[in-house]
């Protein structure tokens, strides 16, 4: 089967996802999970043409999916052109390089137009990369970057495959390999060292400011922080409704009933987030360790919230910082949407069948004053969340500086 190459350039980059469900990762819960896979590849640049799903018991070693659902895949791939393939959970070098050579098996056959794989990581890791904007960010996102190719290295070297065995070319292959690797070893330690130096000048500058409380703003990825941040301190930090749109930290200083704080803004997190880039961005999230009060933000509107939510308490437990005055600020309620229908006491109570209004009660009931309910975009009680701000900023403030002349109420 033949492929035509594309000569006109197209407005997105085409794409199909891939998934396999388990004993551990369920139908349900993976089709969350490719619902988010399909807004990171939104996030890039791709539009997704469609979606495959295996059941496996665990993923096949050699091709993650199984020779069969690969060759299903393959003639999809021809025939309609797509120009990656992504897959959900992250692949190894042999994976990656038995599902290109059966995706692409020719160049000369298919006019030199190939399919690239990508797994979840990688795609996580182009976002970052077209999203960092300092020297920090940038640093952390190639850190992270070269960490994850080190391992995959030798898929980048098949063109060697057919000169193998030759006389005086197996030994140059191997050469050239172990070469890069060294490069890319020596990138490493540079990039590590330039990190040092630049957290070295951020510990000064968070010395420079002072005493004075800090706030973190903390959440999932795209559950309206930067805006927040912006409504707040009167800012104009960017914002846009795509995952990983604020990946510098941006602090800024606040006085609200003459009390000062600092207010910073983080990058957010998500599910199977690359540990490779956890520990590179562990510098930035300096901010969250080192503040006094965590603003956790939360989107409610989101289907999945409750495990969003949790997924950000456990990056907290990691970070040594779950055990910090945290407020929960449920934002988005306005996109907060249920179909009210008749149910049983058996019936489960989900975000279908349970109104705004029953869920303030439960969460208001599990944490008591230590939650609100706001719109970030309509200015939907923000005036309470800034008070319910201020009475721990201030608690904490007057515990800080006992001869201040305020005096928290009792």
């Amino acid at each position: 089967m033949t492929r035509k190459s594309i000569s006109t350039k197209k407005e997105k980059e085409t794409a199909i996802l891939i998934g396999i469900s388990t004993k551990t990762q369920e139908a349900d819960r993976l089709k969350e999970y490719l619902d988010e896979l399909e807004f990171l590849a939104e996030t890039a640049g791709a539009k997704t043409l469609k979606r495959f799903i295996q059941k496996l018991d665990h993923p096949d070693p050699k091709t993650f999916i199984g020779s069969g659902k690969l060759a299903e895949i393959r003639n999809y791939v021809n025939e309609h052109n797509v120009d990656i393939v992504i897959f959900d959970d992250e692949l190894s070098g042999t994976q990656i390089r038995n599902i290109e050579k059966t995706l692409n098996p020719d160049p000369l056959i298919t006019d030199g137009y190939t399919c690239r794989v990508l797994d979840r990581t990688n795609l996580i890791l182009d976002i970052f990369a077209r999203r960092a904007r300092t020297a920090q960010s940038k640093a952390q996102v190639e850190l992270a970057q070269y960490q994850y190719l080190l391992p995959r290295l030798t898929r980048m070297w098949t063109h060697l495959e057919k000169q193998r065995g030759g006389i005086g070319m197996r030994g140059p292959g191997e050469s050239e390999i172990e070469t890069d690797r060294r490069m890319i070893r020596d990138k490493l330690a540079k990039l590590k060292e330039q990190l040092k130096k630049i957290d070295r000048q951020n510990a000064t500058q968070r010395k420079q400011r002072g005493e004075l409380i800090r706030v973190a703003l903390v959440g999932y990825t795209n559950v309206g922080k930067s805006t927040i941040m912006n409504l707040l301190s009167k800012s104009d930090v960017f914002a846009e409704n795509k995952l990983f749109a604020t990946l510098d930290t941006t602090v800024r200083k606040i006085v609200l009933d003459q009390v000062p704080f600092l207010l910073s803004d983080t990058v957010g997190f998500i599910r199977k987030l690359p540990h490779d880039l956890v520990e590179s961005f562990k510098s930035t999230l300096d901010e969250v360790r080192e503040a006094d009060i965590l603003l956790h933000v939360v989107d409610i509107s989101h289907p999945q919230f409750e495990e969003q939510l949790h997924v950000v308490q456990e990056m907290l437990t990691e970070l040594k910082a779950s055990d910090k005055p945290t407020i929960l600020v449920f934002n988005k309620i306005d996109a907060y949407t249920f179909t009210e229908k008749e149910q049983d006491d058996l019936t489960p109570s989900t975000k279908e069948n349970v109104s705004l209004e029953e869920l303030k009660r439960t969460w208001i009931g599990k944490l008591g004053t230590d939650c609100v309910f706001i719109s970030a975009v309509h200015k939907i009680n923000i005036q309470e969340l800034r008070s319910k701000l201020m009475d721990v900023v201030k608690e904490l403030h007057y515990k800080r500086y006992p001869n201040y002349f305020f005096k928290p109420e009792e």
